[in-house]
């Protein structure tokens, strides 16, 4: 007899769940049950659809081929019966069966097996006036081309399912953008190539806070330098507008709006698991186990609407993650077949571009590993992502974050313009295999002068790290350095570049003496005084701390990441 399978959900990982499922299983019956129109589209690729890197709608929703992913699709090739504009609203446990509705009504659908991929729901903010046309959210294709349609000029809502491919863009459009994690950073980005000006606002301290400050702070200046504003710890009061959103009030500012984007994160779809007593966990995720069986063995839950597993910290974790998603479905799907197989959890992983930096993370923060209980080190480089000579060379900042105890690698964030994802990707394989720093220092990594410096920037920082573990290196964070500046405390600020590089850029309070001339001028330096040195990534500043103390000196450190890491005001020189 047919095993029946409902899918409640046609994006990501409900697509997945029954393409690997048919694969392995032919007699199947099988059906997806959309509540939008499109089904098994790029999610992800919205924010580039918006700008314009993504030229065509149809694209989102096309295989590598060129097919489009429709329901006809999948009935011919995977003989998969899709129901779009169809929700479901019930789950009879005891009678295994779902009921769905749609424009001719009510109905019930039988099941052996369901599978819940309901996925995430985006957060509006709690804001006067959110309800006026022209806010959006950025999660829905039907969102893109509302967006596209306010930034070209034009008012209303895009029809679903039509088009609009807009090449010239009135000028000076703006969009204001509440909230700036990764939807709302792709999302400025999006609108600047749209021609028109950006505003994030953010109420915390920082954008991105899946980074730690100083690195949060270094793609935020680049976002400055691109022409996005970039309001930090502040608050929309309000949406104004007549006929449509017209303005964002923040504090006494009113910002002009054409359109305006809601960023202020997602939550997992699990409301209809939930009103059928299903375990839903601390972050509203559905609780699985690694085969992403609910406490129901016939209903499987996967993608967006599930709770994660930290592998670092252990605890649960929410992470909107179209990769996993995925994952989770062709887990889910084997083990419906009868295949066994296991989704172990996630280390959280999370890229973001931005123009042409690149943000991205792995593992835990430097303050989440303290608050965890770890006794977390850290190190800060700045490095080239190839051979500094090698046309194209690019600077990737890298931070390392490790346990003092057992020295095992607990995080690593990366920004800049260099490519930081793959030096991400081998830090969350190092994680996931429970490396020490030192095992990450000897890692055999691919080297060509194209491709990377002879020690790879996740080299350089594991050993830097292992310095400081060691007690060969005493590091300062750059935030440290600036509270002692703004503190007025009694230390030698020490730049130790060239004077080219002097005459180009300083940091404030700083005193100069190349590294090639200090050891002639060490008798010149007060030894009772604390000297903090740097460079223009502190690789010579290292130098310069080793040969101070071989001197003598005992209150000597770095400041790691040199001038590159700096997150406040350079004090540029007059040529």
């Amino acid at each position: 007899m047919k095993r029946k399978v409902v899918i409640i959900g046609g994006v990501a990982a409900g697509p997945k769940t029954a393409a690997r499922l048919r694969r392995l299983d032919p007699e199947a019956d099988i059906t997806i049950v959309e509540k939008g129109h499109f089904i098994s589209y790029a999610g992800c690729s919205l924010p580039y659809y918006v700008g314009g890197v993504v030229r065509e709608q149809k694209e989102l929703t096309a295989t590598p081929a060129g097919a489009a992913r429709d329901p006809a699709y999948f009935h011919k090739l995977l003989n998969v019966r899709v129901l779009t504009h169809t929700e479901a609203t019930r789950v009879d446990r005891a009678a295994k069966r779902v009921e769905i509705r749609d424009a001719e009504g009510t109905r019930w659908l039988d099941y052996d097996v369901l599978v819940l991929a309901t996925g995430a729901k985006p957060l509006l903010p709690k804001l006067p006036g959110v309800e006026l046309p022209n806010v959006f959210t950025l999660h829905r294709i039907e969102d893109a081309e509302g967006i596209k349609t306010a930034l070209a000029g034009g008012r209303g809502e895009a029809r679903e399912g039509e088009p609009h491919y807009f090449e010239h863009p009135a000028p000076h459009r703006h969009a204001v953008i509440i909230g700036g994690g990764l939807i709302g950073v792709e999302a400025a980005e999006a609108a600047a190539q749209c021609g028109c000006r950006a505003t994030i606002i953010e109420m915390l301290p920082q954008i991105l806070p899946m980074l730690d400050w100083e690195l949060a702070r270094l793609v935020e200046q680049h976002l400055a330098a691109k022409g996005v504003r970039v309001l930090t710890g502040a608050t929309a009061k309000a949406i104004e507008g007549r006929e449509r959103a017209e303005a964002v009030v923040v504090g006494d500012e009113r910002i002009l709006a054409d359109a305006v984007i809601a960023a202020v994160g997602v939550r997992p779809n699990s409301d209809l698991a939930r009103e059928a007593g299903l375990q839903t966990g601390p972050t509203g995720g559905i609780v699985v186990d690694a085969a992403m069986r609910t406490a129901d063995p016939s209903i499987y839950a996967v993608g967006d609407c599930t709770e994660d597993r930290h592998l670092i910290s252990g605890r649960p974790m929410f992470l909107s993650n179209g990769a996993s998603a995925n994952k989770k479905g062709r887990v889910a799907a084997n083990a419906i077949a009868g295949r066994p197989d296991q989704f172990p959890g996630i280390v959280g992983s999370a890229v973001c571009k931005a123009f042409d930096f690149t943000a991205a993370r792995t593992g835990l923060g430097e303050r989440q590993a303290r608050e965890l209980g770890f006794d977390a080190e850290t190190c800060l480089v700045p490095a080239p992502d190839r051979v500094h000579h090698y046309p194209g060379a690019k600077l990737v900042v890298l931070k390392l974050i490790a346990d003092r105890r057992t020295r095992k690698l607990l995080g690593a964030q990366a920004v800049g313009a260099g490519e930081a994802a793959k030096r991400i990707d081998v830090a969350a394989t190092a994680l996931v295999a429970g490396m020490t720093v030192d095992q990450v220092a000897n890692l055999d990594l691919c080297y060509a002068p194209p491709y990377s410096a002879p020690l790879d920037n996740i080299i350089a920082a594991a050993n830097a790290l292992r310095n400081k573990l060691d007690g060969l290196m005493h590091g300062l964070s750059p935030m440290a350095v600036k509270a002692k500046l703004d503190a007025g405390e009694d230390f030698l600020f020490l730049d130790v570049r060239t004077p080219p590089e002097f005459d180009k850029v300083r940091l404030p309070g700083a005193m100069h003496i190349p590294l090639g001339a200090l050891r002639d001028k060490l008798g010149e330096l007060p030894r009772g005084r604390e000297i903090v040195a740097f460079c223009a990534v502190s690789l010579r500043a290292y130098s310069a701390e080793r040969m101070l103390r071989a001197a003598g000196f005992t209150k000597v450190a770095v400041m790691e990441g040199g001038v590159a890491a700096w997150p406040y005001e350079k004090i540029a020189q007059k040529a």
